[in-house]
């Protein structure tokens, strides 16, 4: 049986996603030693550190269709300065890249990542930040994506897990765009996973 590519690359994704969740879940369960979230980090600059893989330019999100490829090679520094606190979270400088690993379009970022983390391994964070990226801003291609503008509003939402006090998982999402301030605006999704070492 032939597939399309769409149907192909919808299968792909289908398969990182879940495989993404299932480390998620199975692999705290393997993993040992105590919990010591009540600890306070270190005094140093750095609060975490990521690196992970992301499926690039996600079907059917935010942003709907697909058009480019990947995946995505991603690095993320956060910073153990506290900008501000609501709703029980507490807001985080952050910097990052994603590049990506077909010619498709690539991004450095920074903002803030707005972290709720309670008594528990699992904890949730959002934010918002901008994007510098290296794609269209305007094409008629059907293999690209027309961004609009040079610089994008960034928006992750991520779910984790903390296998200790210095191990997590994350699955983590982020949506770029110009919200509707230049034409066109097709906007971009990624999902993937990431490890984040906690200083």
């Amino acid at each position: 049986m032939i597939f399309s590519n769409a149907a192909h690359r919808c299968r792909i994704r289908s398969r990182f996603l879940y495989s993404g969740l299932w480390t998620l879940f199975i692999f705290p369960m393997m993993a040992a030693g105590g919990y010591a979230f009540d600890q306070p980090s270190p005094a140093g600059p750095v609060r975490a550190f990521r690196v992970g893989m992301s499926a690039h330019d996600v079907d059917g999100l935010w942003s709907g269709e697909s058009k480019e490829k990947g995946p995505d090679l991603c690095a993320e520094v956060i910073f153990n300065r506290s900008l501000f606190h609501l709703l029980a979270a507490t807001a985080y400088p952050n910097i990052g890249v994603s590049l990506n690993t077909r010619g498709d379009t690539s991004k450095v970022y920074g903002g803030f990542l707005l972290q709720w983390e309670p008594d528990s391994a699992f904890f949730f964070s959002t934010g918002l930040g901008l994007a510098l990226h290296d794609g269209r801003r305007d094409t008629d291609s059907a293999n690209q994506k027309a961004l609009g503008s040079r610089v994008l509003f960034r928006i992750p939402i991520e779910i984790g897990y903390a296998l200790n006090r210095h191990h997590r998982i994350i699955l983590a999402f982020d949506h770029m765009s110009n919200a509707g301030l230049a034409s066109p605006n097709e906007g971009m999704d990624t999902l993937g996973l990431e490890y984040e070492y906690r200083y």
